[in-house]
């Protein structure tokens, strides 16, 4: 399980509602954008248009999406919910 993200100083530098972009590196070929998208809708609705990018030996893909955030802990409460599945490896 990835460590929690918490404590961090997003409200300092970002003005709030903005765009955000999340970078999400995982297991290919398990329905990866799917299953986040299953996990991001209840905490920010909305429709999006992730950008899918496999690496070169096609196990793992990066899957990217802006997303509106509303405040430095909906965007801490992203990446924890995003990090804690199971085929998810990195986080950005």
């Amino acid at each position: 399980m990835a460590t929690p993200v918490e404590n961090t100083k997003f409200d300092e530098y970002l003005e709030y509602p903005c765009p955000f972009t999340f970078r999400v590196m995982g297991l290919a070929n398990v329905n990866l954008t799917e299953q986040i998208l299953t996990k991001l809708q209840p905490i920010a609705p909305g429709d999006y248009a992730p950008k899918v990018k496999p690496s070169s030996k096609g196990n793992y893909e990066s899957v990217s999406l802006v997303v509106t955030v509303t405040s430095g802990a909906h965007i801490e409460e992203i990446y924890n919910v995003i990090s804690a599945i199971d085929d998810v490896r990195h986080m950005l």
